[in-house]
């Protein structure tokens, strides 16, 4: 039996230092968070969204590069486990890209509000319940405090928005770290600028903000971004992503029919 990271103290889970540690100090503030967000609309919503997101994401990121590599290694169905909580990342990145395109006060986006409270409180759950206490049982403390160094290493530099289409494991997530976390940070800047900007700015803020965010997308569909995905999770909102790989051989096949087409008319002209 399992005792959950939740009711174990800081010395308990590996000092200060430990991966766990942060771990347990990030879902505090979350849960902090989701209270704030309730009941909230307008500039008040968007920006504890903001707080959220740049909570939420580069902890995921973080989780996805560094610890359930080593949870698939040293856990027998560390596999599975990891696979669970990476769909969970998967809905969350879906459901906020949902949620930008909804209007404020509207039904569906009080609806998926909801389900990303939901959602989230799960992920909690399953990290702090199941996953984080057998990973706990099987490396030492030591091990437990250099996890916890490159966890946050990472976590500093990595993308603060929902990246749906983005692989949640290596070597995807990896390379798509550093051009999306660029310009997801500059798009947080322009967005926590927009909350208080006095009303001749905001079109302009607006047109920037929505041109990283484009940026971003074409950034995230280049298709070395989903290598390493697993399939169950490589899906937008219900539809698969763009078959780039489909569509680059048949251009190959394509070309090479043509090329043939040309040598034989040449033959005949």
């Amino acid at each position: 039996m399992y005792t959950s990271v939740a009711d174990q103290t800081t010395e308990q889970l590996g000092g200060p230092l430990s991966v766990l540690v942060r771990q347990k100090r990030d879902h505090v503030r979350l849960n902090a968070l989701l209270e704030q967000l309730r009941g909230t609309s307008g500039e008040t919503q968007a920006d504890v969204l903001l707080h959220i997101y740049r909570l939420v994401f580069p902890h995921a990121f973080a989780e996805e590069s560094v610890l359930w590599p080593v949870m698939r290694r040293v856990l027998p169905d560390g596999g599975e486990l990891t696979l669970e909580v990476e769909r969970e990342h998967q809905e969350v990145n879906e459901l906020v890209q949902k949620l930008e395109g909804l209007p404020d006060g509207s039904t569906e986006r009080a609806d998926v509000l909801g389900r990303l409270a939901e959602v989230l409180d799960d992920d909690v759950r399953d990290e702090e319940d199941s996953l984080f206490p057998r990973l706990q049982a099987r490396v030492s403390r030591r091990e437990l405090q250099v996890l916890g160094v490159l966890w946050e290493v990472v976590r500093r530099i990595a993308p603060t928005r929902a990246h749906p289409v983005v692989a949640r494991r290596p070597p995807g997530n990896v390379v798509a770290a550093l051009p999306l976390s660029v310009l997801d940070r500059g798009r947080d800047a322009v967005d926590h600028a927009l909350l208080g900007a006095p009303g001749s700015l905001v079109p302009a803020l607006h047109r920037i903000s929505s041109a990283l965010a484009r940026a971003a997308h074409a950034v995230e569909l280049l298709p070395m971004m989903r290598s390493g995905e697993d399939p169950s999770t490589r899906y937008v909102a219900g539809r698969p992503p763009f078959p780039w790989a489909a569509v680059l051989v048949c251009l190959a096949a394509a070309g090479l029919v043509g090329a043939g087409a040309r040598r034989v008319l040449r033959r005949n002209g």
